[in-house]
């Protein structure tokens, strides 16, 4: 099992500028397959089984699909990109990453979110989102690796 490297406030604010660059990226690239596959339901009459281009398909279906398929391929490897940095994807839908902290000897998720300047909250393991406390000043003196 692969050990998760576990991160310091620094550290994550240091990746903040690339992965706020990237995750935005991201979403633009979510709007524009969602818009596609919106556009390829309306071409097609229904949505369809698979990106596969088909004999029947019409020259601009099978554009749309290859220009699909390319898009969330690129899709994927951003978020790739994403994990490769040390950060768990919680919700590609707003852009919420996390990443392992210790607050003390527990361990905890430190939690971004796209727009967000510099890494502010935290939360347990167990807990999600809804759940974020601030990084207060005590909170900092006992973040340790």
């Amino acid at each position: 099992m692969q050990t998760q490297r576990v991160f310091t406030i620094s550290e994550v604010n240091a990746l903040i500028p690339d992965l706020s660059d990237l995750v935005g990226d991201q979403l633009r690239e979510q709007s524009e397959i969602e818009h596609g596959l919106a556009e390829l339901t309306r071409l097609c009459g229904s949505s369809p089984a698979s990106l596969e281009a088909h004999a029947d398909d019409q020259k601009d279906v099978v554009k749309l699909k290859r220009d699909l398929k390319q898009r969330i391929e690129r899709y994927e490897a951003g978020w790739a990109r994403v994990q490769t940095m040390g950060g768990v994807i919680k919700d590609p839908q707003t852009g919420l990453v996390d990443f392992y902290g210790r607050v003390g000897e527990k361990l905890v998720w430190l939690c971004w979110r796209y727009g967000e300047d510099s890494l502010s909250h935290y939360h347990d393991l167990e807990s999600g989102f809804s759940a974020r406390r601030p990084l207060t000043a005590d909170v900092r003196r006992a973040l340790l690796n």
